[in-house]
Formats: structure tokens, C-alpha cells, sequence
């Protein structure tokens, strides 16, 4: 923030926050109240003019932190920089002065005063421009991947020993049925290592295959039975 100039005041006329003034803002503070005070001067840097009113914010000893009406932001300032009124309390009037008498000589040639040029006002120091620091950007939030609702996996089998496994993702219909062997499906039940689903399967399996040796065994001797009934007819030339 940049300097400012402080201006004095008179002893009997304080145009500026006295210590009764603290106190009282002070409490209003503490209270919730809302309290007001007025810059005696202008701020260019800020766009302050003189006579802005601000909100107190806290009161430490002289040090009072307002929010300046149209400035985004709390600043510092001593009590000998604001005032508890908007327009400054104007000083006593001086008592008249009498006027002094001056005899008038004959033959004197008028008196002429002579007042000392007025000198030029020193040229104001230029206040640097306060500089708003940049806000570092802020880091992009990556967004983690939704996670599936769940995966179903369906084995059949069918009566003549056809085997096929369904997938089915979440809610989604299940997918087509894709056929599979009778020993691949053995053997991915026995690596999961589940008691019951084992003894299904292989229940299932040895069924089958005894239903297979069974049929085997009976077109053997079908087959048999003919080959004998074919030599029993003899061959033909």
C-alpha cells in the first residue's frame, strides 16, 4: 500500500479519531454493530477520495483496519487518517482583532505595502501504482473412471452335454451364449477352488461321460450283431 501523508490538527479541535473515538468504535465492533468512519484524505492509487466512508473492521490502539466504501479489501489506517464525521468540524472563530490606528502626517507621501510574492507549490511525488498479485491457476482435478456395476458370468449345460457361458455386465442384457468344452470348464472351476461349483460341474461331466460309454457299449454290439448277420447271408460276388 502506498505511503500516505498524515495532516496534523489543533488541540482544541481534533479533526481526527481521538481516543474516546476508539473506544467507542471498538465496542460497537465487539457488539456486531456496524461502525463508520470517514478518510480525511484521498488515496489515488486506490481511487479513494477524500471523505469515502469505510466499515471498521477491528480496532488495535491507533490502528484501525476499514473496508473503504467500493474497495474490495481491508487496509490499515492510523487514527490521525480518518474522522468519526464525514465533513470536518469546523475550528473556532479567532476573536476580532482591533484595528490599529494610524495617525495621519501632512505632507507624507502614502505608504505602500509590499507583500512577498507568493512562492509556487512544490510539485506532488508521483504514487507508485499498486500491482494486484496474479492468482496462480489452479490444478486441473483429473476425474476418476466409474467403476463397472458388476460382471456375471453363467455357465450351462445342456442334455447332451453341450456346454456354453453367458456374460452379463451390471443391468445390461445378457450377452450370447458362447460354446465352450466340457474339460475347459472343468478346469477354470477347479482353478477358482470353489467346493460346491466343482462338485456340480464334475457331477454334470461324469453323467455325461457315462452316458457316453453307455451308447458306445451299445453301438458296439449293434455293430456286432451285424457284422454277424452279414456273414450268416454270406458274401456276394
Amino acid at each position: 500500500m502506498p505511503p500516505r501523508r498524515r495532516s496534523g490538527a489543533t488541540a482544541s479541535t481534533p479533526d481526527h479519531l481521538t481516543a474516546e473515538n476508539l473506544a467507542t468504535l471498538a465496542s460497537a465492533v465487539a457488539e456486531g454493530k456496524r461502525a463508520t468512519v470517514y478518510l480525511r484524505e484521498a488515496t489515488p492509487s486506490l481511487g479513494i477520495e477524500a471523505g469515502t466512508s469505510a466499515k471498521v473492521v477491528s480496532v488495535d490502539g491507533t490502528t484501525v483496519l476499514i473496508r473503504p466504501k467500493g474497495v474490495n479489501d481491508e487496509l490499515p489506517f492510523e487514527a490521525e487518517e480518518l474522522r468519526i464525521n464525514r465533513v470536518a468540524s469546523a475550528p473556532p472563530k479567532p476573536a476580532p482583532r482591533p484595528k490599529p490606528v494610524v495617525e495621519s502626517e501632512p505632507l507624507m507621501e502614502p505608504l505602500v505595502e509590499t507583500r512577498p510574492k507568493p512562492r509556487p507549490a512544490p510539485a506532488a511525488a508521483p504514487v507508485p501504482a499498486v500491482i494486484a498479485p496474479t492468482p496462480a491457476p489452479r490444478p486441473a482435478v483429473k476425474r476418476a473412471k466409474k467403476l463397472p456395476a458388476g460382471v456375471s458370468v453363467t455357465i450351462h449345460a445342456g442334455a447332451d452335454n453341450d456346454w456354453s457361458v453367458t456374460v452379463t455386465l451390471g443391468a445390461k442384457r445378457p450377452g450370447k451364449a458362447v460354446p465352450v468344452a466340457p474339460d475347459a470348464v472343468e478346469r477354470a472351476i477347479r482353478e477358482l477352488g470353489e467346493p460346491t461349483a466343482i462338485e456340480a460341474v464334475e457331477s454334470i461331466i461324469v453323467e455325461a461321460r457315462d452316458a457316453a460309454v453307455a451308447r458306445v457299449d451299445e453301438l458296439s454290439r449293434q455293430l456286432e450283431e451285424a457284422r454277424k448277420m452279414l456273414e450268416a447271408l454270406g458274401t456276394t460276388e
